[in-house]
């Protein structure tokens, strides 16, 4: 017994100094070397300094461990979870977030192991274990995107009191990146530096498409691009883009409360074997034990599981409407 309590503290010991490592020491470090090539390049009287190509350009680093970035660099994984991670304003790396899904894993499933003695059920343990991270990635994801899909209408009435005063669209966005809080501030602001440095409009518009995937963003930037192609009053598609925006967020608002009761049973549902199990066992361990220790108990362990996973579909089917 303290033999596995040593490998347990050992393995939690590594585990969190990787995550240590991986959440952006090596960004720093090569900032610092970037910096310092620039100063002695800059400072230094010499041709040869001078005519050094110093390489100024953003280097993504998924992980500060070098063989876990080159092996990201090569899969296609990694940019859609350095896409997903700034979705969710997480300031993790790749390699980080990979790590600690791993550890999620591995100590859960290991501890189970040991208790239950059953393969399958310690992996499926850990494999719920290890979605908690992700799960957490998209929580804030969608409640950064909920933000961003309420203050859009007074980011567009904004910009069509401006356009109306005489100023360009340019300047119109360049406004409510400065007036407008976060998100709507910040993603605005990289779309309008984005036009200063000389970038179509199109591509920046795709950009900030890309980087905010949402339904009433694209219906905003297929207006501006019409117009622009086209031709037309600018402000006045913008003030009716933002009142539809204004009537589909007052109706998903209104389909969440209808169905707020259908959410509430399903989370109930989902968990509540959960609980209870762990509950009975605190209560008479050797009678909840019967459950993985005989394999008709393993058997209808993997029954609950599946029938429980596929309740909690069909319920989420259910209540999901999309507007």
């Amino acid at each position: 017994m303290l033999l596995v309590l040593v490998l347990v503290f050992s393995g939690v010991f590594v585990v969190f100094t990787l995550l240590f490592l991986a959440s952006g020491t090596g960004a720093s470090q090569q900032t610092k070397l970037v910096l310092a090539a620039l100063s002695s390049t800059l400072a230094a009287n010499v041709p040869e300094s001078r005519d050094k190509i110093v390489d100024v350009r953003k280097d993504e680093l998924f992980s500060a461990i070098p063989w876990i970035h080159r092996w990201l660099v090569k899969i296609e994984l990694a940019p859609r979870l350095r896409s997903l991670l700034y979705q969710a304003n997480l300031n993790w790396t790749v390699g980080g977030f990979l790590l600690m899904s791993t550890a999620c894993f591995v100590f859960p499933a290991f501890l189970v192991y040991r208790r239950t003695e059953s393969g399958i059920f310690a992996l499926l343990m850990g494999l719920l274990v290890a979605f908690a991270p992700f799960a957490f990635v998209l929580h804030k994801r969608g409640k950064r995107f909920n933000k961003f899909e309420q203050g859009l209408p007074e980011a567009l009435d904004l910009m069509v009191t401006a356009l109306r005063a005489g100023h360009s669209l340019v300047a119109a966005l360049g406004l409510v990146g400065r007036e407008c809080p976060d998100p709507i501030g910040s993603e605005f602001r990289i779309f309008f530096d984005e036009q200063n440095y000389g970038l179509e409009l199109r591509t920046a518009m795709d950009n900030l498409v890309t980087r905010v995937p949402l339904q009433d963003l694209k219906i905003v930037a297929t207006g501006i691009l019409i117009q622009k192609e086209s031709g037309g009053n600018l402000a006045e598609v913008l003030d009716k883009a933002a009142q539809v925006i204004r009537e589909r967020f007052r109706l998903k608002q209104q389909v969440r409360v209808h169905t707020a009761q259908g959410r509430l049973t399903g989370w109930i549902l989902s968990f509540l074997p959960l609980v209870l199990g762990a509950a009975m066992y605190l209560v008479n361990p050797d009678t909840m034990s019967l459950l993985w220790k005989r394999p008709m108990g393993v058997k209808l362990l993997y029954t609950a599981a599946g029938m429980t996973i596929t309740g909690a579909l069909i319920i989420r089917k259910i209540v999901r409407m999309e507007v």
